[in-house]
């Protein structure tokens, strides 16, 4: 893959089929970022959005494995700046935000700096039930990673190189957003939000998001990502339920014995004494693989250490 050098600060815009939009979007960040290289990486459209970026001053790079996700991994790979910003070509985020948003970045020393768009929105800027997902996903990675997050969907987000060549990304559509946010809480990146106005899809400009499809697969993100960085959550919670279902189940045959000496309620008897062992498998699968997530964990610190130590501080 060919790299595409420029150091500086490199404008990541990943699109598919944004003709309406792509041309102002380009021009409004390079009016604000002068310095900025802008990249296009078109990912397969079939309208004008290619020539029309290209037009407009932005390098224009296909991007042929289909979804967001890999366009985002895609951009991670070829592109070199000593801080990135990534924002969807659609119009909705204001490039003006963008030299605060990268101070942002400088002056906290973050990793990772997200505009959030919940404070000052349009009343038609969220579509219907995503202001409740987001909400609710904001707040199941908060509790679980211990880290303060209130947009885990928005795409307007500034990078540390170290962030974008250390992470390891695999989601390959909008997901990628909330993988992005879990990746930085499980490897303790510093996070940081902040405020943004969110503004509304012009006339023309369709959503390729999918509320029902892509919901399941963010949520499906959350589970696979829990899964492997806390283990121990993970199957401790599966353990907790199934105790607990396996001493509701056990009432009954053990009552009958007190009383009668005799288990005639057998399927509950059976039912419990499996879901008792089901639990105690799983809390001995989370210990195993909470203790192998946690060396795995120091392995990565040490790694991006080292990383940084011979990259220099960008």
């Amino acid at each position: 893959m060919p790299e595409l050098a420029h150091l500086g600060v490199a404008v990541l815009i990943p699109c598919f089929n944004e003709e309406v939009t792509i041309a102002q979007v380009v021009r409004e960040f390079a009016g604000v970022l002068p310095g900025a290289r802008i990249y296009v990486f078109d990912n397969n459209s079939s309208d004008r959005t290619a020539e029309l970026a290209r037009g407009a001053g932005a390098t224009v790079v296909r991007s042929a494995k289909q979804g967001k996700g890999f366009v985002v991994q895609h951009m991670f790979e070829s592109v070199d700046a000593d801080a990135y910003i990534m924002v969807d070509g659609d119009g909705t985020y204001p490039a003006v935000e963008a030299p605060r948003l990268l101070e942002i970045l400088k002056e906290r020393g973050c990793d990772m700096v997200v505009g959030t768009r919940l404070s000052t929105h349009g009343d038609a800027s969220f579509r219907r039930f995503h202001y409740f997902g987001n909400h609710m996903i904001s707040s199941l990675i908060s509790a679980v990673f211990k880290i303060q997050v209130t947009d885990v969907l928005s795409g307007y987000r500034c990078f540390s190189r170290n962030f974008v060549k250390t992470l390891p990304l695999v989601s390959p559509g909008f997901e990628i957003e909330t993988e992005l946010t879990l990746q930085a809480g499980a490897k303790r990146f510093l996070l940081y939000e902040s405020p943004i106005q969110y503004g509304e899809r012009p006339q023309g400009s369709l959503s390729k998001l999918n509320t029902f499809q892509d919901g399941w697969r963010i949520l499906r993100t959350i589970v696979f990502i829990l899964k492997d960085y806390k283990p121990l959550t993970f199957f401790g919670s599966i353990a907790i339920v199934s105790a607990l279902l396996s001493l509701a189940a056990g009432v009954v045959p053990v009552l009958d014995y007190i009383r009668t000496r005799t288990v005639p309620h057998l399927p509950l008897a059976v039912l419990a004494a499996s879901l008792a062992i089901v639990s105690t498998i799983a809390l001995t699968v989370g210990i195993i693989l909470h203790t192998i997530a946690v060396y795995q964990a120091e392995n990565y610190l040490l790694w991006r250490m080292n990383y940084a130590a011979r990259n220099g501080p960008r």
